[in-house]
């Protein structure tokens, strides 16, 4: 059994192409033995983005903090705030922006055990 505060995960900023000012946090992995899922924590600052991407494999969100928008697969973007679940399907191209200017925004993003 693992428990763990937030706060004592280590930030580590996101370097994939088109990111801005994102970092991520992943309180639970493959490496501390989750047979199914791997847990990650995005902070997006102010007026920054995640890559406008697709992959392989689904995602599960939620919103802990903050408003933005999700940018779908036909360019939408849709309305995201606190305590909003998101599903991104396995390919389907998304994007989460910060639109706000002076708050992050900060979800839980689930993905298979696999990809973290």
């Amino acid at each position: 059994m693992k428990i763990t505060s937030l706060d004592k995960i280590e930030k580590i900023m996101v370097t994939m192409e088109g990111a801005k000012d994102v970092c991520k946090q992943i309180p639970i992995s493959r490496n501390d033995g989750s047979p199914m899922f791997s847990f990650r924590v995005f902070t997006i600052e102010k007026n920054g983005h995640t890559p406008y991407h697709r992959h392989p494999y689904e995602h599960l969100n939620y919103v802990i903090e903050g408003h933005g928008v999700m940018v779908t697969e036909s360019g939408e973007e849709r309305e995201v705030r606190k305590g909003d679940f998101a599903l991104v399907l396995p390919d389907e191209k998304h994007q989460y922006k910060n639109k706000s200017a002076s708050e992050p925004l900060i979800m839980i993003c689930a993905v298979p055990k696999d990809y973290e």
